[in-house]
């Protein structure tokens, strides 16, 4: 019975979802662009990623070369090779949604007129590090990615099962060093706090790859530990237990789900069993076999 139940839901979420997908792909790309040409370029930061890379390679061009190049074709050629691997090793609609995204940036970010909302650097490097970390997030919200060193991020937490952003902070303090030697640390300096307060956002808002147990306190062990496992593809525990208060038998199942997970699951939990108790609490480390859904 939940099986068909879940079944008939995917059928009508998978068109929603692809729809939904796109819309968000598409504000993610126009609002990456609209924060290029005001927040970045006014404060001549440098936001993570090939982003921040292909701007440090247009500064270099420029200065030692007097060669203006585009944005968009050094973007383009940049994420080109990480496109392939993607769609070869992560997924197939995973690649494609990214796309939309990375051709609107490649695009959009040469035409749109720079715009300065306000002068103040730390300003910029906050509000502006406020708004990259939103769109990217609306990106993975989509099962996508911005491309550049989020595919190798996904990359690494799919495999993993690690929340592996701040490992790139790794690759974007090198281009920083790089830029500071070259153009003055002040700058380099405040594009930390832009990257800084970007990472934040998506910690805050992206949950796939954080983690949630959950004690179960319920008569109906067998059938809530049958729909977490059809749910979610987690696994759950019973643990025999004896309630003091009523003198009673009681069993307790305890299973592991994603943050993302945990509100369907437990309305779920509920539907089965309306007098379970639940108590939910954040995981900080997990050692093991945990399932994750791939992207696709």
């Amino acid at each position: 019975m939940l099986r068909k139940k879940l079944a008939s839901r995917e059928v009508l979420q998978f068109k929603r979802s692809d729809i939904w997908r796109i819309i968000l792909c598409i504000c993610a790309g126009i609002l990456m662009s609209v924060n290029l040409r005001t927040f970045v370029y006014t404060g001549n930061l440098l936001p993570g990623g090939f982003a921040g890379l292909t701007l440090l390679l247009q500064a270099i061009f420029h200065k030692f070369l007097g060669i203006t190049v585009p944005y968009g074709v050094i973007y383009f050629l940049m994420n080109s090779v990480p496109i392939v691997i993607a769609f070869k090793f992560i997924g197939k609609k995973f690649t494609l949604y990214s796309c939309i995204t990375i051709l609107l940036v490649t695009f959009l970010t040469d035409i749109i007129p720079v715009y300065a909302i306000t002068y103040d650097v730390l300003l910029i490097s906050i509000f502006g590090g406020l708004i990259n970390g939103f769109a990217i997030t609306l990106c993975l919200k989509a099962d996508a990615t911005t491309g550049g060193t989020d595919f190798i991020a996904i990359a690494i937490s799919e495999r993993f099962g690690i929340d592996s952003f701040n490992y790139i902070l790794f690759f974007n303090a090198i281009i920083l060093t790089i830029d500071g030697y070259i153009f003055g640390w002040d700058k380099a300096l405040y594009s930390i706090i832009f990257q800084f307060s970007s990472t934040q956002v998506i910690h805050i808002l992206y949950k796939r790859y954080k983690k949630n147990t959950l004690l179960i306190v319920t008569q109906k062990p067998k059938e809530i530990a049958d729909m977490i496992y059809e749910l979610t593809g987690h696994g759950a525990t019973d643990i025999e237990a004896y309630g003091s208060y009523q003198n009673a038998d009681r069993t307790i199942v305890y299973s592991v789900v994603s943050s993302d997970e945990l509100r369907t699951v437990v309305s779920e939990i509920l539907d089965i069993d309306p007098d379970a108790f639940l108590n939910v609490i954040k995981t900080e480390q997990l050692s093991g076999k945990f399932h994750l859904h791939p992207n696709d």
